[in-house]
C-alpha cells in the first residue's frame, strides 16, 4: 500500500430504544481490487487502511458516540487496536474467529487497556460461548434469524449471568425493531431507520410544500445568485449556518465575509445551492433518525453527481443525478407515499421512474448506492465491471462524498 492509496470506509448507525443514535459501525476496505471489507493478510496494511479510514470518519460521530470496527484473528493477535482510542472505537471480533487461548489472552489485554469489546453474529453456538466472558456487546443476525422470536429466544438461552448489552443487528423493517426491542434487546443496527412508514392520509403540508418546490427551484443550474441570497437572508439562523459553513475547515477562503451575498458571491452558485439543498432537506424532520436519512441522501446525491461526470446517462446532468440521490429517500423523511410527494415535484421522467421503483438506467444507479452503504462489496464490483469503470475510483468517489456531507452538516463545535 502506497502513501497516496485512498481508503472507502462506510459506516452503518446504531440506535437505541428510543431511536437516538448511539454510534456507528465503521466498514472499511482498500481501495482498488478488493472484493471484501478485509481480504489483506497483510496485518501493517490492513492496519493502516483501519487507522486511516477511522481518521477519516470520526470527525462525523458526535462526542459520547462509539464507533465499532470489524478485527479478524491476525489483527487481534497483534495488538492493533492499541493505535485507536479506546474511549470511541469498540472492537468487534469477526464471527469466523476461534476462542483459541491466545484470541481470548489479546481479548484480555485489550479490556484492560480500557477497549469495549463486540462479538459479531452470534446465535447460541456452543463453540462461540468462551467469547461471553470476554466481550462486553453481543451482536446477533436477525435476518439469518428470519426474524423468528423461538428462534432468537434459543440464541439468547445460556447467556451467562454477566450482563451483556445485547445489539440486534440487520433490523430490516419497524415490525422487527419492535419485536427485538420487546425481547430485550438494547441496541438496534439495520435499515429500518430507512423504510418508509407511511402514515395513512397525510399529505404533503404547506410548509414542507415550500421545502420542496424550493428544493425543486435550486436543481436549476441557471436559478440566480442574488435570488439565493434574498432566501437566505429571510432566515437568520439559516444565514449564521452560511457563515459557519463558508468559515469552516477546507473552503479555502481567507477573506473576511461581510454579508450573505459577499458569502454567496465567494463560494459560488453550485457551492450554495448545494449547501441550501442539504440544509433544507436536513430540516424536513428533526428525529435522531431522520438525520441519518438525510445524511444518506446528501451522500447519495453527492456521490451520484460525481459518478454522472464519468458515466454516459443519456444527456442526464449531474445535477439531475444530484436531485436522484437528495429525492431518494423522502417518503422515509415525511412519512408520505413517494408518489403523493412526487406530485408536488414535477421531475425528470427517468428520475420520476426510477424513485417509484422502476426498472430503468438510474434505478440501477441507486441500487449501487445501497451496495456501498450495506458494504455489499460484489454489488460494487459487478456495477465497475459493467460499466468499465476502476473500482478505485469508485471508492473515492463515495468517500469524497462523505467528506463533503461532513462538511455540509457540521454542527457548532464541530
Amino acid at each position: 500500500m502506497n502513501d497516496t492509496e485512498l481508503v472507502y470506509v462506510a459506516r452503518q448507525p446504531i440506535f437505541t430504544k428510543d431511536r437516538k443514535v448511539w454510534g456507528y459501525e465503521l466498514l472499511f476496505r482498500g481501495s482498488g481490487d478488493a472484493t471484501t471489507a478485509m481480504v489483506n493478510d497483510d496485518q501493517m496494511a490492513t492496519s493502516r487502511v483501519i487507522a486511516d479510514g477511522v481518521t477519516m470518519a470520526l470527525p462525523g460521530i458526535e462526542q459520547g458516540q462509539r464507533a465499532l470496527i470489524n478485527f479478524p484473528e491476525s489483527l487481534l493477535l497483534s495488538d492493533a487496536a492499541f493505535a485507536l482510542p479506546a474511549e470511541t472505537c469498540v472492537v468487534e471480533v469477526l464471527e469466523h474467529v476461534s476462542p483459541t487461548p491466545e484470541v481470548l489472552a489479546s481479548l484480555s489485554r485489550l479490556r484492560k487497556g480500557g477497549f469495549t469489546l463486540a462479538m459479531d453474529d452470534y446465535a447460541g453456538e456452543d463453540e462461540l460461548k468462551p467469547f461471553l466472558e470476554h466481550v462486553d456487546i453481543l451482536k446477533m443476525d436477525i435476518l439469518a434469524l428470519e426474524a423468528d422470536p423461538k428462534r432468537i429466544r434459543a440464541a439468547l438461552d445460556g447467556l451467562p449471568n454477566k450482563k451483556l448489552i445485547l445489539l440486534a443487528e440487520k433490523v430490516e423493517d419497524q415490525a422487527t425493531f419492535e419485536l427485538c426491542s420487546e425481547l430485550g434487546f438494547h441496541l438496534f443496527q439495520g435499515f429500518f431507520f430507512s423504510r418508509p412508514e407511511i402514515i395513512p392520509g397525510k399529505k404533503v403540508s404547506a410548509n414542507e410544500a415550500a421545502k420542496l418546490q424550493l428544493l425543486k427551484e435550486l436543481s436549476h443550474p441557471d436559478f440566480e445568485l442574488t435570488k439565493l441570497a434574498k432566501i437566505i437572508n429571510t432566515d437568520p439562523a439559516l444565514s449564521y449556518r452560511l457563515f459557519r459553513y463558508i468559515n469552516s475547515a477546507g473552503m479555502g477562503i481567507s477573506r473576511k465575509v461581510e454579508s450573505v451575498s459577499h458569502a454567496t458571491t465567494l463560494l459560488g452558485q453550485l457551492k450554495v445551492s448545494q449547501w441550501l439543498r442539504a440544509v433544507i432537506l436536513s430540516d424536513l424532520n428533526p428525529a435522531p433518525t431522520a438525520q441519518e436519512v438525510s445524511f444518506l441522501s446528501l451522500h447519495r446525491a453527492k456521490f451520484l453527481q460525481t459518478i454522472s461526470e464519468e458515466l454516459d446517462l443519456g444527456g442526464k446532468t449531474p445535477d439531475i443525478l444530484f436531485t436522484l440521490g437528495l429525492f431518494s429517500l423522502l417518503d422515509s423523511l415525511m412519512g408520505i407515499e413517494m408518489d403523493v410527494i412526487l406530485k408536488e415535484l414535477p421531475l425528470d421522467e427517468d428520475v420520476a421512474g426510477a424513485l417509484t421503483g422502476e426498472e430503468n438506467e438510474l434505478q440501477g444507479l441507486l441500487r449501487l448506492v445501497e451496495a456501498y452503504e450495506k458494504g455489499d462489496f460484489k454489488g460494487m464490483t459487478e456495477f465497475a465491471q459493467q460499466h468499465g469503470l476502476l473500482q478505485e475510483a469508485l471508492d473515492t468517489m463515495y468517500t469524497d462524498g462523505m467528506r463533503w456531507v461532513l462538511s455540509v452538516l457540521a454542527k457548532d463545535g464541530d
